[in-house]
């Protein structure tokens, strides 16, 4: 039994789709479905319920998707086994809300490279609800975004949340600390309506019984930066971001009386019963993003686009 075709069909069958198991295997979607059609002869059964255009297993292939996946962790643990110590060799699909590309991504990404050379990565920067999207079809293999997401198949991991702070304009904004009776008094920027911090800082306003004069929504770190530089107003973004962007940008945080909400960050990821690497990466990322609450100020600055293929600039939150 050819185990390439096995590993097709399991795709197919998680993904609940033979196109973006195609996309996921860099297949062509007639060269996945004769995959499944040689299983098939080759079992003597039918996986596939093709009868009409909703995706449906047989009972056979409900069945048979239990044993393809003992065979792909088999197969695995036979590739450990003997091959102990090789370097990774693939690649891999992350996305990003921009929180988190502003304040560890890049360094964790170039200490991911230095640890597994051999390892291909292709980014994407989304906001959570594209990324868990994506995450869902099996259009990525590992996003970082503020919810987990729910699929079948993918698992999640929470990482330390990002702490979040006001930051204004040194030049406009003298006093470091700062009531919140004030900052109501003053043009707030944060991430689009519905996002965390869109709803935390309303929320925030509402339970002290206080209308803010007027809240922005933008969807991106950095115009956020250029109109807080502009003098535009106060903007409330992750503090291991600001403290990445000062070497770029003038900046000030800003502390307030009350108490900031911080942003949950999770790790949603599609488990592959043919390797490990996504649990290695995971498991990476999980220290990194632990070590001094983000690592964002460890290490160097280099451009992202060194680090992947493709880097989708997008929104955040």
């Amino acid at each position: 039994m050819n185990l390439r075709f096995v590993e097709a069909f399991y795709w197919v069958a998680s993904l609940k789709s033979i196109s973006r198991a195609a996309d996921k295997l860099y297949l062509t979607q007639s060269a996945m479905s004769s995959r499944i059609a040689t299983l098939e002869e080759e079992l003597g059964i039918l996986l596939l319920d093709r009868r009409d255009k909703q995706f449906k297993l047989t009972v056979a292939g409900a069945r048979f998707l239990v044993y393809a996946q003992k065979l792909l962790d088999l197969q695995r643990e036979v590739k450990q086994e003997m091959g102990s110590g090789a370097p990774m060799a693939v690649s891999m699909r992350i996305g990003a809300i921009e929180s988190v590309l502003h304040s560890w991504l890049i360094p964790w990404l170039e200490k991911l490279r230095g640890d597994h050379p051999g390892l291909e990565l292709e980014l994407t920067v989304e906001t959570t609800p594209i990324l868990m999207d994506q995450i869902q079809r099996g259009t990525l293999d590992l996003v970082f975004a503020v919810l987990p997401a729910s699929a079948d198949g993918v698992r999640n991991q929470a990482l330390p949340p990002m702490d979040m702070a006001f930051v204004g304009n040194p030049a406009l904004h003298k006093k470091r600390n700062y009531r919140l009776d004030e900052l109501a008094e003053m043009e707030l920027l944060t991430f689009q309506k519905g996002s965390q911090p869109h709803v935390t800082l309303l929320d925030l306003f509402k339970q002290n019984r206080m209308e803010p004069k007027k809240v922005h929504a933008i969807s991106s770190i950095s115009a956020m930066v250029q109109l807080v530089q502009g003098g535009f107003g106060v903007a409330l973004l992750p503090r291991a971001a600001v403290q990445r962007l000062t070497g770029f940008a003038s900046l000030k945080l800003l502390t307030c009386d009350k108490k900031l909400k911080a942003l949950p960050i999770h790790a949603s990821y599609r488990t592959d019963p043919t390797s490990s690497t996504v649990e290695t990466v995971v498991k990476s990322a999980v220290e990194f993003a632990g070590e001094g609450s983000g690592g964002g100020t460890k290490t160097g600055r280099r451009p992202a686009a060194k680090l992947a293929k493709t880097a989708k600039k997008g929104a955040s939150g």
